[in-house]
């Protein structure tokens, strides 16, 4: 069982970097994130597809005849549409929003299935989805305070630049165009983190029956950052806003974080 246990977690893990790389590729049209994408999502299917074998042919059973088998079926096949479109389609689009969707699929199946049929090290899987919720939130704030200093450089360079004053500093601090790319880049990054974070806190109360408010403050808190950032991204891409603009944004949006992590945990029913 603990091999089997462990299995999971690769599978997890792969398939959370590929759903990352989906993202990048989404956002930004970079190819070698696509690829390398491409290549953990099709080490997922084969050690999904090894086990689908294994369940048809060496235990003469189709996954399909309960709700938890059939989660595992609905995982595969969004799996394996995903590799088709990736090779065929390339819209990007509906790739990603079908791996988010398969991972979430998949994340269930394992949780629940861990629950019911590996005892101990099921219980001690859910509890490492737990504290791998709480990491990839952190990390994915880390992001977020990084892309906030970036707009905070940015906004003080611009600021020398209009005035010319500090013009000593200016080095330091940078040129404009790279520092709005990097404040972009950890939020692309940050972005996806905090999703995944997001799905495994939800699982994690669904399969370990704990007390679980969708309307507790650290829930909505927790969504209302990723909304935050979300706009952030689609004001970026889609309405072309850059610069100071856009940095200012950020700004604002960092301190609904720091609201998020510091108030609302205190206030929250369920969090630290």
């Amino acid at each position: 069982m603990f091999e089997i246990k462990w299995l999971y977690e690769i599978i997890l893990i792969i398939y959370g970097l590929s759903l990352i790389g989906y993202f990048i590729d989404f956002i930004q049209h970079n190819r070698r994130a696509n690829r390398i994408a491409f290549w953990l999502l099709s080490m997922v299917w084969i050690i999904q597809t090894a086990f689908l074998f294994n369940q048809i042919f060496m235990e003469k059973s189709f996954p399909i005849f309960t709700l938890y088998d059939g989660l595992y079926f609905y995982a595969w096949v969004l799996v394996s549409f995903s590799l088709i479109i990736n090779k065929l389609f390339r819209i990007h689009f509906i790739l990603f929003f079908t791996n988010f969707l398969g991972f979430f699929v998949l994340l269930l199946y394992i949780s629940t299935s861990a629950q019911e049929h590996m005892q101990g090290q099921g219980i001690q899987l859910v509890n490492e989805i737990l504290i791998t919720h709480i990491t990839l939130a952190i990390v994915s704030y880390g992001f977020f305070t990084i892309s906030f200093l970036f707009s905070i450089m940015y906004i003080a360079q611009y600021r020398f630049l209009k005035e010319k004053k500090g013009l000593r500093w200016m080095w330091r601090f940078g040129d404009l165009n790279r520092l709005d790319s990097f404040s972009f880049k950890a939020v692309t990054i940050g972005v996806p983190l905090l999703t995944i974070a997001i799905i495994l806190g939800v699982v994690w109360a669904y399969v370990s029956n704990a007390e679980f408010y969708w309307f507790d403050l650290k829930t909505i808190g927790s969504i209302l950052v990723l909304a935050v950032y979300v706009i952030y991204l689609l004001l970026r891409l889609v309405k072309g806003y850059q610069g100071k603009a856009i940095s200012v944004y950020n700004t604002a949006a960092f301190l609904i974080l720091l609201i998020n992590f510091f108030l609302f945990n205190i206030l929250s029913n369920f969090h630290f």
